[in-house]
């Protein structure tokens, strides 16, 4: 992890390091003074195909402030990749992990000189932006800075949820100026109108309209300055704008400075999805004053309350490994209303003074496996709001989220998953919002007939020559399904609960029992051929991002469902033993590249595989859960710049690390099972809310000693490969006893195995 060179003392005041207490059973005894950021590592993904965001944010803002490089392909969906040396200004907004770019709204750069009006690229360095060197960048929880080498300007940035806050140091005596720039954004996204008005000596309005992943993106900027602006220009692309204010497709402004205070230009930008008028009252409600220190310690001081929220043990990659996870869990989704309460719906219209958090930013198909099902534990107070943005999405667009951006359905990727995250928080005891509704809309979303639903309506298998991605649509629809079924039948809608019963169990059609594959299947009922189980073709097969290997296991409602189809206990085994000891690659020239981070064909690096290690304990061999789990940490969560295997997506990846080193993982994303592997850690206490923990205790836990001889729950001795839900929120004590041998006992019982 490279050394920060800059500290403020106003931070490290009081930080005790290292410091972990001791908790009686089911009770909170928090260390207040304990520093969790010093364990984040914000560089983790930056390199590779990682694709997270690298800039200053608090958990779950609106705002993500960070520096905007020089685009050079896919890796830079973030706006930023570690190999890159040249950043073009400082952008408002980001996503983290994801394979497709948008984003990237709102660029300043604090520059000297002749300010340019073309971007800087990596053919021509002329334009504006600026090289830098790693060492003389710093970035950690809430805060970043760097030095711009053109123009000898220090960059700070911190950020409230709603609001962004620049420090600018200028280290000569030239004219300091600050480029506002409305044209681009990162990926698909490009303009579609933009604004800029000057309000006053030190402010400006405006707003940037944008197409792209989200398809109408409407956001409002209002910016406060520390210093008089002397002179305004404005710019349409490279066209002169007289006046204070202008309309146009890619608007800028040049903005000079005369006066600096000791050579330092502070600057406050407030979003709104509403209005530049709610931006300047996000400004007034979140930032009031120009101290710049201490927006840095709220933030740093916002963050460590939230990682605090579980305390491990372990040696020092382990702890850098697991906070930075824990850390990019909370990037999103992310606040999509104001300070007032007021945001705009996914109809374009604008509802007031909103009686919950509104949030937006759901990689559904990615985070309802483990992020979500994380939160469940680590983000009580958030989850009912979760479910009440889900179902004003519904009552906005007549269906529930797919993968929601800024107020846009984007309708990417399979599925519909926000049913499985319902059904999980209902069952889970969060229902602070209209169950009814909630039924209704995922009854109704259910119901649609896009993507191969209209087979499924009427309990069909979906024909490989319909339609692309038969196979994973399928698996997909049939996991919903099962959650579906299971929450009619607690509210006594037995029809309902016959129907998506029937529909659950459509995924068994696709098995070939001769060659032990999900396969695509078509219309007259023979299997699609040639069938190469190792080929995969990105987006243009039967499966997404995956081939055969990887999709035959994605049954996680129904994993005994499952073992069955195969024949039993030891021809599942015999099938399931291949797929980490195969030794062929992927095949096909367009093989997705998100089909990573291998072994054998077990693709930790995508999230249908996120399960698979897991299924050992149905078949009562929890020791080679034990193993594939351990290979994965050690192999692909690491603390180099590509120590994530695959793209972040929106902090699923991660969330994976973070329930899996603690020694569990929720294989049915909607059945409070948690399904117990290997801890990464020794110790893990997770802090329910107050005065409700749960600690685990890895006793002899090692490198060597990876496989669970016996467990106990507070103090009795405890047979089950799995823990539940409640044994997590009622509070208590899990110690597993570790050893460098597959205990024969533990977990191999019937009666032990997953419920």
């Amino acid at each position: 992890m490279k050394q920060n060179k800059l500290s403020f003392a106003i931070i490290a005041v009081s930080l005790v390091l290292s410091v972990f207490p001791t908790y009686s059973q089911g009770k909170t005894n928090k260390n207040a003074d304990a520093n969790y950021t010093q364990y984040v590592n914000p560089y983790i993904g930056s390199g590779g195909h990682g694709h997270v965001f690298v800039g200053a944010n608090v958990p779950f803002s609106a705002v993500q402030l960070g520096p905007s490089t020089i685009f050079e392909g896919w890796d830079w969906c973030s706006a930023y990749n570690y190999s890159s040396n040249t950043i073009l200004g400082f952008t408002h907004t980001h996503l983290s992990g994801t394979g497709i770019g948008d984003l990237n709204d709102i660029l300043l750069l604090p520059l000297t000189g002749k300010v340019p009006l073309q971007k800087a690229t990596k053919e021509e360095a002329s334009g504006y932006g600026s090289t830098f060197s790693h060492t003389n960048e710093v970035v950690k929880p809430g805060y970043y800075s760097v030095l711009l080498d053109k123009y000898n300007v220090k960059g700070e940035l911190t950020t409230t949820e709603r609001v962004g806050f620049h420090k600018y140091t200028f280290n000569s005596k030239d004219e300091a100026h600050v480029l506002l720039d409305l044209a681009d954004g990162v990926g698909w996204d490009s303009p579609k109108e933009t604004f800029i008005k000057k309000t006053g000596n030190r402010t400006l309005v405006g707003y940037r309209h944008s197409k792209g992943w989200a398809a109408d993106q409407r956001l409002f900027f209002a910016m406060e300055f520390s210093e008089d602006i002397s002179n305004v220009s404005l710019y349409d692309s490279t066209s002169v704008v007289k006046g204070i204010d202008g309309k146009g497709l890619k608007m800028k402004a040049v903005l000079d400075f005369k006066n600096k205070s000791k050579n330092v230009i502070l600057v406050k930008v407030g979003l709104s999805p509403v209005s530049y008028e709610n931006a300047l009252t996000n400004i007034k409600a979140e930032i009031p004053t120009w101290d710049f220190a201490q927006s840095v310690q709220q933030a740093a001081a916002k963050w460590n309350k939230a990682l605090g929220k579980i305390d491990i043990k372990g040696d020092a990659d382990t702890k850098t490994i697991f906070y930075t996870a824990l850390y990019h869990t909370m990037f999103a989704p992310s606040i999509f209303n104001d300070a007032n309460g007021d945001y705009r719906g996914t109809d374009k219209k604008v509802y007031k003074n909103a009686g919950f958090v509104n949030y937006t930013t759901f990689s559904l198909w990615d985070t309802y496996r483990a992020l979500h099902p994380l939160y469940t534990i680590t983000q009580e107070d958030k989850i009912n709001d979760i479910v009440k943005t889900f179902l004003a999405i519904y009552q906005q667009q007549g269906r529930l989220p797919v993968w929601h951006l800024m107020g846009n359905e984007t309708d990417c990727m399979n599925g519909n998953h926000s049913i499985a995250v319902i059904v999980d928080a209902y069952f889970k005891g969060y229902r602070n919002y209209d169950v009814a509704l909630a039924f209704e809309a995922i009854k109704k979303t259910a119901m649609q007939t896009r993507a191969g639903m209209d087979y499924v309506q009427k309990v069909q298998y979906i024909p490989a020559d319909s339609q692309l991605e038969s196979v994973a649509n399928a698996m997909e629809y049939a996991i919903d399904d099962y959650c579906i079924a299971k929450m009619a039948k607690d509210l006594n809608k037995m029809d309902d609960y016959a129907y998506f019963t029937k529909r659950a169990a459509l995924y068994k059609q696709y098995f070939d029992k001769n060659t032990g594959f999900m396969r695509g299947k078509l219309k007259n009922g023979q299997w699609r051929e040639p069938f190469n189980p190792l080929s995969s073709a990105h987006r243009k097969d039967d499966y997404v991002e995956g081939n055969a290997w990887q999709y035959t296991w994605l049954v996680p409602q129904d994993p005994y469902g499952l073992i069955e189809l195969f024949g039993g206990d030891d021809p599942f085994i015999q099938k399931f033993d291949q797929l980490f000891k195969i030794n062929e690659k992927v095949a096909g020239e367009e093989a997705s590249p998100d089909i990573s981070g291998l072994i054998g064909q077990y693709a930790q690096g995508n999230e249908p595989s996120h399960h698979i290690p897991y299924l050992y304990a149905y078949v009562g061999q929890p020791w080679k859960t034990a193993e594939i789990v351990r290979e994965v940490f050690d192999t692909f969560y690491t603390t180099k710049t590509d120590g994530i295997c695959g793209n972040e997506d929106v902090g699923q990846m991660s969330a994976w690390y973070v329930l899996s080193s603690m020694g569990f993982y929720a294989v049915n994303p909607a059945n409070g099972i948690y399904v117990m592997g290997s801890p990464a850690v020794d110790e893990a206490t997770i802090h329910y809310k107050k005065n409700v923990s749960f600690k685990i205790l890895a006793v002899d836990n090692s490198k060597a000693n990876k496989y669970i001889q016996k467990a106990a729950y507070n103090g009795k001795p405890y047979t089950k490969s799995y823990i539940t839900h409640d044994m997590i929120i009622k509070g208590g004590e899990l110690k597993l006893y570790m050893g460098s041998q597959p205990s024969k006992t533990f977990g191999v019982l019937k009666v032990d195995r997953p419920l």
